[in-house]
């Protein structure tokens, strides 16, 4: 199933995707139901059994009517990023000092403040330097936390996926040595639009992941291409920290990015950012 935040006469709200153009509204429509995303993972093990029949009843409405808002805007701490995780996306970046093939997960964390909906606006000018670039992601969504979790485990402990926009200002990632101001600026983090759960979801190597800056394709990948597989990923962060349900795992952005055009080609007002995956649909933001 495809699930999703929106807000409607300013009230927050979930739902459900019941084909491209409705929505099943899932806020209030039972007791004790969850009545935001987080909380739907926090208590999906009490619920996940009767969501198929509270879909079917839930009331409708046009997804045209409503604001699709960032699946978990409020998640329990940053979102942890792997970076590097395309072996095409490195080579292109090399000449920016960002090294080698990693032989381990490289794990950073974006801030929350950076969360922003499929649809937002991006606002460029909190970039002094004029550097930054698009870096389409999928995001993976934990469910049941833990500790030491088993690569062959690791999808147990999968609630569902989403896309994140990993906008990054380029010079001031570089320099300040460390990603994370340069990854961090307010606003710099659009999700979304949608949450497809780990039971939809089927194998995600076969999903792949597009972006394209107003209507260009400019990245093109298989998720297959990963260097470090989610399972991978989990076991490896979870190895040294607990994961928390909410937890969100950007998985690292294929080759493509505006920092590895000749010349460098980086974001610019009035330009628009896709990023897609079929199974989880289009996320755009608009650069200002």
């Amino acid at each position: 199933m495809k699930l999703l935040s929106y807000s409607n006469q300013g009230e927050s709200c979930l739902g459900a995707v019941v084909d491209g153009e409705s929505i099943a509204e899932l806020t209030g429509i039972a007791d004790g139901f969850p009545d935001s995303m987080l909380k739907l993972v926090q208590y999906w093990d009490a619920w996940k059994g009767e969501m198929p029949s509270l879909i079917e009843r839930a009331p409708r409405r046009l997804m045209s009517e409503v604001q699709i808002e960032a699946p978990i805007p409020d998640p329990p701490r940053d979102i942890l990023c792997v970076g590097k995780n395309y072996r095409d996306h490195v080579n292109e970046v090399k000449a920016l000092g960002y090294g080698s093939i990693p032989s381990h997960p490289i794990v950073f964390s974006k801030a929350t403040t950076t969360i922003n909906r499929s649809g937002g606006v991006v606002d460029l000018s909190a970039d002094p330097t004029d550097t930054t670039d698009y870096e389409g992601e999928l995001v993976v969504i934990i469910g049941k936390g833990g500790r030491y979790i088993d690569e062959r485990d690791a999808r147990e402990h999968i609630f569902g996926y989403t896309l994140i926009n990993d906008v990054s200002s380029r010079n001031l990632q570089a320099r300040h040595v460390q990603w994370f101001l340069g990854k961090s600026i307010d606003g710099y983090g659009p999700m979304g639009p949608a949450v497809i759960t780990e039971t939809a979801a089927g194998d995600i190597r076969d999903w792949r992941l597009q972006t394209r800056v107003n209507g260009e394709l400019r990245q093109d990948a298989s998720i297959s291409e990963m260097i470090f597989t989610v399972p991978e990923i989990i076991a490896a962060i979870s190895r040294y920290m607990t994961l928390l349900p909410g937890d969100m795992i950007a998985t690292g952005s294929p080759s493509g990015v505006g920092a590895g055009q000749e010349p460098p080609d980086y974001l610019k007002a009035g330009d628009e950012v896709c990023v897609s995956i079929d199974a989880i649909g289009e996320l755009v933001a608009k650069f200002v």
